[in-house]
């Protein structure tokens, strides 16, 4: 499965000129003949202005129409980052994933919401785990802050799914927590890691991580598209040589 990674640079409550971004990023990157394109947390908006709940796409019926299309169109499947939605009078931050006819398999509403920002105070919490199939491969979605509760990305792992994506507005002083943390959840729950991080305002830093924790593309590569192939066999070589699921004590956590 060949992945591309898109780190753009959003303008804050610019809805329609962050539509023109991500629809000319995404053509873009179509070049490096992706199966999976995955977009970065909150593109619609960016994350996250005070008028958020005014600007939010009603059931996300704007962003959902142009990522069917546009996978549609390309053939490819695209994993939606994330985008301000409002549904039943509440605001999510909501992931919706499309398959290569442009059909939604899969939406995710963030399940932890970042405090220190007043995200609580607006959006709803999610409070669901899901797995989807991208081409047959198992695949699991968090969000950003998501990835600094171990726990939500075990029960991932313990679904067997093989890809975490994880679509991000992370700022660039937390840098090292970011390259950390997803590097850790994929050494640990020994899958591979996409994570996607905006740019501009944000640090970038968007990279492929294989089960090793080795990077497959390197998050200080500053492209706009970053590809790579995703070999599963090495899930399986990790797995036989150091098979952690298999040596868990649940019993005692």
């Amino acid at each position: 499965m060949k992945v591309s990674v898109v780190q753009c640079k959003l303008e804050m409550g610019n809805v329609d000129k962050n539509f023109e971004t991500i629809e000319r990023a995404i053509k873009n990157s179509i070049d490096q003949n992706p199966d999976v394109i995955v977009l970065p947390e909150m593109w619609n908006t960016s994350f996250f202005p005070e008028n958020t709940q005014v600007l939010a796409d009603e059931n996300a019926e704007r962003s959902r129409k142009f990522l069917s299309e546009i996978a549609k169109e390309l053939n490819v499947n695209i994993v939606g980052g994330s985008v301000a939605n409002l549904r039943d009078k509440k605001l999510y931050n909501t992931c919706y994933i499309f398959d290569r006819k442009g059909s939604e398999i899969a939406n995710y509403d963030k399940v932890h919401l970042f405090s220190p920002s007043g995200e609580g105070e607006v959006f709803e919490k999610g409070d669901r785990l899901v797995t989807f199939e991208l081409d047959g491969i198992k695949c699991g979605i968090i969000i950003c802050y998501d990835v600094r509760f171990l726990e939500w990305v075990r029960k991932y792992a313990l679904e067997d799914i093989q890809v975490l994506f994880n679509p991000a507005a992370w700022p660039a002083k937390r840098a090292t927590h970011w390259d950390t943390l997803n590097r850790a959840r994929a050494i640990e729950n020994q899958m591979f890691v996409v994570c996607v991080n905006s740019t501009g305002d944000f640090g970038g830093h968007s990279a492929i991580i294989d089960p090793w924790g080795e990077y497959l593309v390197d998050p200080y590569e500053e492209d706009e598209t970053k590809t790579a192939d995703l070999d599963f066999s090495v899930i399986k070589d990790i797995r036989e040589s150091i098979n952690v699921f298999r040596d868990r004590r649940p019993e005692l956590y």
